[in-house]
Order: structure tokens, then sequence, then C-alpha cells
């Protein structure tokens, strides 16, 4: 089975090759434009650019993160000009245009899970139910946002529940059905620090969430609709870094974080304590740290209209 793993740096794993089958298979890297006339552009593990294909839609999105979400052999793009989301379906060696999907709002962002795909609009979120490697065009599923002031960022899973950054200071979550239609109202997260400023990038696994507090230099984790413990960039040892942007977890271990100031990449470790049986716990250390242009590593520049929001990773 072809897996998809999304990460937010192009040169991250530049010379990484996954074996399938008894062969070597490509890893691609596919980002969006986001111009005017969107495209996908897809890259191999090296950064050559191997495809430009059209999203048959316009970009145009800003402040947020998520914009290109994968999932086994697909891939979806926000079109947020033209409020559709394009899909794309790997077919060999590259990928090819498969359908729009209209959405009520302009789309911001998108996630895959329980076999749908969701997507964040400007002021609600919604489920599209997937059928092998279709989408459904119509929404099963639709719930407001607690702001719907246009400042949604980002929409992640976890089990039975979306989590959602608002930049209006709103984390909130919406509970799913059994089969993963998004039907209930928002709620908003319990425990949000005190002097939140501007939720932005989030990555989910299982019931964890870690979150990004742009502008208060801080990174929350976020478990059962509550934010569980929250750490301050100033904490590590190293160059101080600012404004923390997007997260991608890879492997059980490592987080990675992009900041605009400076503009670079941040390695972590993720360390969890056990309390009364339980994980309550979620602290991170930083292991090492890249500037933009340091070798392997590309990074999180808002003056780019590649930005690293919209980058993710193929693995065959």
């Amino acid at each position: 089975m072809r897996v998809f793993r999304i990460l937010s740096a192009l040169g991250l794993l530049a010379s990484a090759m996954v074996t399938y089958g008894g062969e070597k298979q490509d890893t691609l890297v596919v980002t969006a434009s986001n111009l005017a006339s969107n495209q996908l552009l897809v890259y191999n593990g090296a950064g050559t650019l191997l495809q430009t294909l059209s999203t048959q839609g316009q970009g145009g999105v800003s402040g947020n993160a998520g914009g290109v979400a994968a999932c086994r052999n697909l891939v979806a793009v926000v079109n947020f000009g033209s409020q559709s989301v394009a899909l794309f379906e790997r077919t060999g060696r590259g990928l090819q245009f498969r359908k729009l999907v209209p959405t009520l709002s302009p789309p911001v962002s998108v996630a895959f899970g329980n076999n749908h795909l969701y997507v964040l609009d400007a002021t609600e979120v919604e489920s599209h139910r997937i059928f092998g490697s279709d989408v459904s065009p119509g929404a099963d599923g639709v719930a407001g946002l607690l702001k719907a002031d246009g400042s949604a960022a980002q929409v992640g899973v976890v089990t039975n529940a979306l989590v959602i950054a608002e930049k209006s200071n709103v984390i909130e979550t919406v509970s799913l059905t059994r089969d993963g239609a998004a039907n209930a109202p928002a709620h908003l997260v319990q425990n949000i620090p005190a002097n939140v400023n501007t939720p932005f990038g989030l990555v989910t696994r299982s019931d964890n969430t870690y979150i990004t507090l742009a502008h208060a230099d801080e990174v929350s984790l976020v478990r059962d609709g509550n934010v569980l413990t929250t750490t301050q960039m100033t904490s590590f040892s190293g160059p101080v870094q600012h404004s923390p942007c997007w997260l991608a977890l890879v492997g059980p271990l490592p987080l990675f974080r992009g900041f605009t100031k400076p503009v670079g990449v941040s390695f972590c470790g993720v360390r969890t304590e056990n309390h009364s049986g339980r994980r309550r716990r979620c602290d991170f250390q930083r292991l090492a740290y890249r500037c933009r242009g340091g070798r392997g590593v590309a990074g999180c520049d808002r003056r780019e209209r590649l930005s690293v929001s919209f980058v993710g990773l193929f693995r065959g």
C-alpha cells in the first residue's frame, strides 16, 4: 500500500527512497503555487521539478497552514480564490488531476481521516466521504466555526474529533459521528493560556494535538478538549526563535517547527511523562536548529509565495 506523509520542508528528506514490492519507488514532494492560476508542483526527493499541473482553480490564500493534504494515493489542494478543493491521484511515478470538490466558502486547510476529506473554510468546516479513490462532491457534515471571521488557519484530525485553529485566539473541537461526518457544533478548548495570541499551525497524532501560538512564541499540547501544557520558545537553548508557524511530526519522536523570525526550522524531541497511569504531559526539547538556507532544510519565509503550509511528501 502506498502511503503519504505530510512534511513542511522541501529538502528535509532530500534523498529518501522507499522500497515497495521489491522495487524502489520515487519520493515525490508536492506543493501549490498559490497564484491566481493555481498549480500543483511535483518534485522528486532531490528537489527537481517533475510536473506542473493545473488545479483548475485560483489560489490566493494567506495566513493558513495545511493547504495541501495527502492520504494513500490522493492529494488535496485548496483553491481559495475559486472556492474549491482540487484532487489529484498518484498513477505510477507521477500525479494526475482527478476532480474538483466545491466548498461552501473559500477553503484554507484540508485534512484526511476516518475515510473522509475535511475542509476548513473561512466560516465553517465540512466533511466529504471518500469512496475508494473518489471523494463525494457534496458534504455529509457541516459545522460552523466559533469566530467565523475569516481567521481560520488549520484543521487537524484526532480520535473522534477535529481540532481547529482560528487566529482570532480560538482553538476549538468538532466531534465526529461514528462514520466520521462533522455534524456537531464546535466547542471551545478549555484551559487555553491567558496570553494566547494567534493560534496558527497544528499537527495531530492519535489523541494529541500540538499547536503553535504564533505571536506568543509558544507551542501547546491539546488532548480531550483541554490544553495540557504549553512550552515557550524562549525556554530552549540556542538562537531565540519567534512566531512558530507550522509543525510536523515524523517518526515516533521528532517535532519540526517553522519560524518567521529568524527564518528557520527547529528539530525537537517530544518527551511524554506518565501521571496516574495516563499520559498527561508532553514537553519539548530542542535537538537541533537550522536557519533558512542551511544544508538540506527549506525555511519558512512568509515573503515567498510557496509557503511551507503548501508542502507535502509522498513516499511510495
